[in-house]
């Protein structure tokens, strides 16, 4: 038994292999962990450097606020044209009323009498004229006879003479009794038109908003037409007059939605369309505003006339778009970090040429192309990016220089071509070089896509028109897209703004790329 136990101990204890096989995986573990330490701290801590924001992929609705009245489509005031008493009122406050329906009557016992005075008037006209026909059917035979007899001279010619005077002077009696019967008639037709208007009638269909007189009260139309009643003509249609700001004024435009709420219904959301923006400034305490009037649909009747109105009018709406915060577009880099992470080569990207074509593709996309003009378009789309694929090999092979200039392709940080055409230069003459940059690349685009827009109609062509320019003269900014720990400069297009995010396009950017929004402070 005591031989055995040496061989068994012999058996347990490892071999030298072993030994030193361990202790060199323990060694690499120790060595692996110490290099992953302090590689992440040092990612880290140039990470946590800056602050940053993701790209996002979004919609941007921008919109206008603005306050207002609501009111009827069309408001009628009911007045009198004549004075007296009012003896009835038919109807009351928010009484329906159709067109030509009684609702309130005078006095005509004015009228009545002057129309009976009128009546005797005209008998007593009728009278003389009677009379004057028959003295000049008397003077007509005195005159033939004295006639006859003076061509036989057998009356002095005095006589004739007197005979013919008696005739016209009688005629001129008819014709003044006739008259007298067309003035007495037209003075009695005056009256029955005021006797008619003693009875007062709806002008219009609708309903009653106002009454301003009671039974008894008598009204007098002397110097103005008394106000009776408004009369809203229909409530299922109501409009809002806005005042918006001259500074707004300019993005307002026929046919945009308006979204409004009400104090009495605040739990509601009411939709309408702009109608009008009229011309018509009203300055108030130096503040210019214009009325703007949207249609409402109030088919159901909650909405009530008067109601105080806070409203937005989308101006702007783009849907899936790349959008970033708007604290990206304020952030600079310290000279520091800017020095000490130069933007690559051509760090506008490839994409710049891209982003305008996207953004033009989503332009055709709506205009309901047909097959024909779809085909043109897409045609016209890989011609470019084939001049840009091409454009960029070059730019590659002289080592990241160049690009394409016009659709902002390739060029270095802050260089002509930076991501999409021209960037904000400085200096003399700056504007002029931007000016002359922005029609270089709408000449282009015009060339390009010459044959596409030859096959749209006008309205296409005016949807076109407007895409191309508001490309063209779009603002272009340089941002800071966080790579490998450092600030790297974007140049890239804005677009529409809601005042917290704004809308980007160009610099090869997508969604989930970290933009720098400022600097951390240093720690220790």
């Amino acid at each position: 038994m005591s031989a055995a136990r040496p061989s068994s101990r012999n058996a347990r204890k490892p071999t030298p292999w072993i030994r030193h096989g361990i202790a060199a995986a323990v060694v690499v573990a120790l060595i692996a962990g110490g290099v992953y330490f302090y590689t992440k701290r040092g990612s880290d801590a140039a990470e946590g450097a800056f602050r940053t924001v993701q790209v996002e992929r979004g919609d941007i609705r921008v919109a206008i606020s603005s306050t207002g009245t609501l009111s009827a489509i069309s408001t009628v005031t009911v007045g009198s044209q004549v004075s007296g008493q009012v003896t009835d009122v038919l109807v009351d406050f928010n009484d329906p009323v159709t067109r030509g329906q009684v609702i309130a009557r005078i006095d005509p016992k004015t009228y009545e009498a002057q129309i009976a005075q009128g009546n005797a008037q005209v008998a007593s006209a009728r009278a003389s004229l009677s009379q004057a026909q028959a003295t000049l059917l008397n003077a007509e035979l005195d005159y033939k006879r004295k006639a006859d007899l003076g061509a036989r001279q057998l009356v002095a010619r005095s006589d004739v003479d007197l005979a013919k005077a008696a005739l016209d002077q009688a005629r001129a009696q008819v014709n003044a009794a006739q008259a007298s019967i067309r003035q007495q008639a037209a003075s009695t037709q005056t009256t029955q038109v005021n006797l008619d208007r003693t009875v007062i009638r709806s002008p219009v269909d609708g309903v009653v908003l106002t009454r301003s007189i009671e039974p008894g009260q008598t009204v007098a139309a002397s110097l103005q037409a008394p106000e009776l009643f408004t009369i809203a003509e229909d409530l299922a249609k109501m409009k809002i007059e806005l005042a918006v700001d001259e500074a707004d004024i300019g993005q307002v435009r026929t046919g945009q939605n308006v979204s409004f709420t009400v104090d009495a219904f605040p739990d509601r959301q009411f939709r309408g369309t702009v109608e009008q923006v009229r011309l018509s400034a009203t300055t108030t305490n130096n503040v210019v505003t214009y009325p703007v009037v949207v249609t409402v649909d109030n088919s159901d009747g909650t909405l009530l006339p008067g109601l105080t109105v806070n409203a937005e009018i989308e101006v702007s709406k783009r849907e899936d778009v790349l959008k970033v915060s708007n604290a990206a577009l304020r952030f600079k880099p310290s000279d520091d970090a800017q020095s000490a992470t130069p933007a690559a080569p051509g760090a506008g990207g490839p994409r710049g040429g891209s982003g305008m074509l996207d953004d033009l593709s989503r332009t055709a996309a709506s205009m309901n192309l047909n097959a024909n003009q779809q085909a043109a378009f897409d045609t016209a789309a890989e011609a470019v990016r084939a001049r840009q694929a091409a454009r960029q090999a070059q730019a590659s092979q002289q080592g990241g220089g160049g690009g394409n200039r016009l659709f902002g392709g390739g060029g270095g940080r802050g260089g002509p071509g930076g991501a999409g055409g021209p960037v904000m230069i400085g200096g003399p003459g700056a504007g002029n070089m931007q000016a002359q940059m922005r029609q270089r690349m709408a000449d282009r685009f015009k060339e390009d896509f010459a044959t596409f827009r030859a096959t749209l109609d006008d309205a296409q062509k005016k949807q076109w028109d407007a895409a191309i320019s508001n490309l063209v003269n779009a603002k272009r900014v340089q941002i800071y897209q966080l790579v490998d720990g450092a600030p790297q400069g974007v140049m890239v297009r804005l677009g529409a703004s809601d005042g917290t995010d704004t809308e980007i396009s160009g610099g090869g950017l997508k969604a989930g790329d970290p933009i720098v929004t400022g600097e951390r402070a240093a720690r220790e």
